[in-house]
């Protein structure tokens, strides 16, 4: 049984959804474990992770649209709002989605469905540097 870590940084350019399949299948790959478990985890309170659909772009589009209907942006709603309107709504839709995600690993990458892709959801509206940690363990 072996074990990897792996520090994944990702730039944003706001809100909304950033592909991240490509270097964390990278890095599986190149880890040489062929079966066991991947744990990714944000290292932030206003942005997330998820899986989801990879190739309609109008899926992103539609549950942007809806975190931002379900945690609206409304001035005097919100009681902190140290770094500005869109604060406490990033903190809650982070904690809508998911933080981490564990995902198994079989012949050496990570078993994801046909249409399903990784992706880091920026809640804020400015551009941010996220880091996301990654540690895979098996064989």
């Amino acid at each position: 049984m072996r074990q990897e870590l792996h520090s994944l940084r990702v730039a944003t350019r706001g809100k909304g959804l950033v592909p991240i399949d490509r270097p964390v299948l990278d890095w599986v790959g190149q880890s040489g474990i062929e079966t066991g478990l991947l744990t990714l985890w944000c290292r932030h309170t206003s942005a997330s992770l998820v899986v989801q659909e990879n190739a309609d772009p109008t899926v992103r589009t539609d549950i942007e649209r809806y975190l931002e209907a379900l945690v609206p942006e409304q001035p005097g709603r919100y009681i902190h709002d140290d770094e500005g309107p869109d604060d406490m709504p990033a903190h809650l839709r982070a904690m809508l989605t998911n933080t981490q995600l564990s995902i198994p690993v079989a012949d050496g990458r990570p078993v994801l469905g046909t249409w399903q892709g990784l992706y880091l959801f920026e809640h804020r509206a400015r551009p941010h540097r996220r880091e996301i940690v990654l540690h895979l363990i098996g064989d």
